[in-house]
């Protein structure tokens, strides 16, 4: 019998809004382990060291650029080499084909679906999970609480055994979370078929590397556990 494991999973999301003038969205996880947190935090934060910066410097994909271009290769390598940590992502290449009206729902409807898209492959009875997001806006209470109803709800955990929590952190608290925004942003930015920034594009290039030159604009195979991606596209209404 397979023993009862608790696994923290940190997600966020990127150019989820509805009507922000960007085409691509996406949503992603970094994973691992709860009892396995606190050593990968601490390398982490020696990594930051290492290179210079604070231990308590926040990790974002808005901040890479060519000075601390080392520092974030390095951090896709820890990622990399760390097989307890794990990344999963789901990318909507063009919300502007989105129609919700047509299947009879709202966007926030659709979000929340998404969210479980996103996160279902990682769920694996009899383990149980705490799910941890980013604080993004004075909604983010009634939105967790939601977010927490479907999981459990689409899993039938009415008992709330296996998705044992689902709350708000601050991304400058949480080392993974911040993992998770510079994965979910080099995603995007792929995606997207962006290269402005020579540093980002680096990145791009490491990932592409290790994982394979499509890794990060296809769907992964199945059998894709370290860095798994779908590339979700909707589906025609019945006529």
């Amino acid at each position: 019998m397979t023993e009862a494991r608790t696994f923290n999973v940190y997600c966020d999301e990127s150019c989820h809004l509805e009507n922000d003038g960007v085409p691509v969205m996406a949503w992603g996880a970094v994973y691992c382990r709860a009892d396995a947190v606190r050593s990968v935090t601490e390398g982490i934060r020696a990594l930051k060291t290492a290179h210079g910066l604070a231990s308590s410097f926040e990790t974002k994909w808005t901040k890479v650029s060519p000075a601390k271009k080392d520092f974030y290769l390095a951090l896709i390598g820890l990622f990399l080499a760390d097989d307890r940590l794990r990344f999963r992502g789901l990318v909507v290449p063009d919300k502007g084909l989105l129609d919700h009206a047509r299947f009879d729902q709202s966007h926030d409807d659709w979000y929340y679906k998404m969210y479980f898209t996103m996160l279902r492959p990682i769920f694996c009875a009899p383990h149980r999970y705490r799910i941890y997001l980013d604080v993004k806006d004075t909604r983010g209470g009634p939105k967790t609480r939601k977010l927490h109803d479907v999981l459990a709800n689409s899993l039938y955990d009415f008992s709330r055994e296996s998705i044992e929590r689902v709350q708000q952190v601050r991304s400058h608290e949480s080392e993974l979370l911040q993992l998770a925004d510079l994965l979910i942003g080099a995603l995007t930015y792929a995606n997207r078929g962006l290269a402005s920034s020579p540093a980002k594009s680096a990145i791009i290039a490491r990932l592409q590397e290790a994982l394979g030159p499509d890794a990060l604009t296809r769907t992964s195979a199945f059998a894709a556990t370290k860095f798994n991606i779908l590339h979700w596209r909707p589906r025609e209404a019945a006529q």
